[in-house]
């Protein structure tokens, strides 16, 4: 009949003892290198034997030697040892965020243009760390940071931060964009209000871009003519590019799109239109290692 053994009844210092004394061929040695009594490592190997219901050791004047089914535990014994070790190994460097999981949420302008070689860069160091990316707009990753859903946001200052710990990473110049065949193409700088006069392409409501200049125009006592709305920067400049309004966009995030579509970047008098980039975490809120080591790195990737 197989015998059962109780796992709960075998535990690493036995197993431990069992190996020493194995390699040594002796119990008292086995014993002293485990630093227990020879009458405490005999009771032990005895114990061991009744859990298992086999003989492990062949005891002689000589010393021990290892039966057939010593030689399994003892295979057993090591495999056990090597994966703790591998297990406190593993653990040891989630402590130092040498492994982790970061759920890091941007915004659009931010993942056109900050985050790709800093996330690349970050990754190359850290490869054992995973980055969850998810595009958000401002608001949802202010929301998110306060809820714990997201660790780390990047986003676009404007959006309110109560909760918050921001720093700015970078900074933001927003133009105006229109066909080469727009009447304002050949404005060398303008005014928002001067635009307003025009239809617009815009982001879908929610966005922080929209609701900045959505405000902006408020303030002027005016509202953007907004002709159609979309959900990425790509799909503003195509529309514009087919004349279908003039658009505010980012210019570092746009500029490929801007050039291979052949449309005009025109920039825009109003103070409002240099923004920051920020990047926010909760405050007091946990942060584990690999969120610091993330943290720090686009600190210094940043200004």
């Amino acid at each position: 009949m197989k015998p059962q053994i109780n796992p709960a009844r075998v535990d690493f210092v036995t197993l431990k003892l069992f190996c020493a004394i194995a390699q040594s061929g002796s119990i008292t040695k086995g014993a002293n290198e485990c630093s227990l009594a020879l009458s405490a490592a005999s009771r032990r190997m005895s114990e061991l034997e009744d859990t298992v219901g086999l003989m492990l050791l062949d005891r002689s004047a000589k010393g021990v030697t290892l039966t057939q089914a010593g030689h399994a535990v003892m295979q057993h014994a090591l495999r056990l040892f090597q994966g703790f070790e591998q297990f406190s190994n593993e653990l040891a460097e989630y402590t130092k965020g040498i492994k982790g999981h970061v759920r890091l949420w941007a915004n659009m302008s931010s993942l056109t243009e900050f985050l790709p070689s800093a996330l690349a860069s970050f990754l190359k160091q850290h490869p054992e760390i995973q980055v969850e990316v998810e595009e958000q707009l401002s608001g949802d990753i202010v929301k998110a940071l306060l809820d714990g859903i997201a660790d780390i946001g990047v986003l676009a200052d404007g959006a309110p931060t109560a909760g918050l710990h921001t720093s700015i990473i970078g900074h933001d110049e927003l133009v105006i964009v229109c066909s080469k065949s727009h009447p304002i193409r050949n404005k060398k700088r303008i005014t928002f209000e001067e635009c307003l006069s025009y239809d617009f392409v815009g982001l879908n409501r929610g966005s922080s871009l929209l609701e900045l200049t959505s405000r902006q125009a408020e303030k002027l006592g005016k509202q953007m003519q907004l002709r159609i709305q979309v959900r990425s920067y790509d799909a503003m400049c195509q529309m514009i590019a087919v004349n279908l309004g003039i658009g505010v966009l980012p210019l570092q995030a746009c500029a490929p799109q801007i050039k291979a579509m052949g449309l005009k970047a025109i920039p825009l008098e109003d103070t409002w239109a240099k923004r920051n980039l920020l990047l926010a975490m909760k405050i007091d809120g946990y942060q584990s290692p690999a969120c610091t080591l993330l943290r720090d790195h686009l600190l210094g990737h940043g200004l």
